[in-house]
């Protein structure tokens, strides 16, 4: 089938006919993107439009729920960039449910966060209250080409560790005490001492590292 008659063929399924159904489909190939692929069989599309067309069917009757498995499972870099923007869009007109593995990724559209295994709901909090009780939030990942003083770091006030990066020796993590706040000591250091920095980031909390403890806990 091409796209424009599999859109049609969803859309009668839904019960939609004459004028009211081209409005539903146009509306939801506009929204997508799509006008270009029309005419294309489904089969030849790339993965990344693949997903759009399942996009378009899953909202062509305007539903008030829509959920997501999955959505940025195979695709680039741009592509994934260019669905979680598509997510975000359609926030404002239903509630959207994503399940993913890797809620890393979802992080900078997603307002709240329920986090499942072994078939039981351990948390439903606000996506932000998640970051918060990882072991990484107000953390400092810099990575620099030269050797650092790492005893400088780990002496810091409020400081409460160091973690190197194993896959990437000239990158470290310095960690924060609950509740302090190190950026600005760590920023100070740095230009008392002139390290060549390549990259300085203040973390707010790692989703990947707090859904896994709370799945080990659970799983005990």
């Amino acid at each position: 089938m091409t796209v424009e008659g599999f859109l049609n063929f969803i859309a009668e399924i839904r019960g939609f006919r004459g004028m009211e159904k081209r409005k539903m489909v146009d509306r939801a190939v506009a929204r997508l993107e799509l006008w270009r692929t029309l005419k294309c069989p489904i089969e030849t599309l790339s993965i990344g439009l693949k997903r759009k067309v399942a996009i378009a069917q899953a909202i062509v009757h305007d539903p008030k729920l829509l959920l997501l498995d999955e959505p940025t499972e195979g695709l680039d870099a741009y592509q994934k960039n260019k669905v979680r923007m598509l997510i975000k869009s359609l926030t404002n007109e239903m509630s959207v449910i994503v399940a993913s593995r890797n809620p890393e990724e979802l992080s900078s559209i997603c307002n709240r966060a329920l986090v499942i295994a072994g078939g039981r709901l351990l948390t439903d909090i606000p996506l932000p209250e998640l970051q918060r009780s990882s072991r990484y939030y107000q953390a400092v990942t810099l990575a620099t080409e030269t050797p650092l003083d790492l005893l400088a770091l780990a002496v810091l006030p409020g400081v409460a560790g160091i973690e190197e990066d194993r896959h990437t020796p000239s990158c470290v993590t310095v960690l924060a005490m609950p509740g302090q706040i190190i950026y600005p000591h760590v920023s100070a250091l740095i230009a008392n001492r002139r390290w060549k920095i390549d990259s300085l980031s203040l973390e707010s909390g790692r989703l990947n590292d707090v859904v896994h403890q709370l799945s080990q806990e659970a799983l005990k």
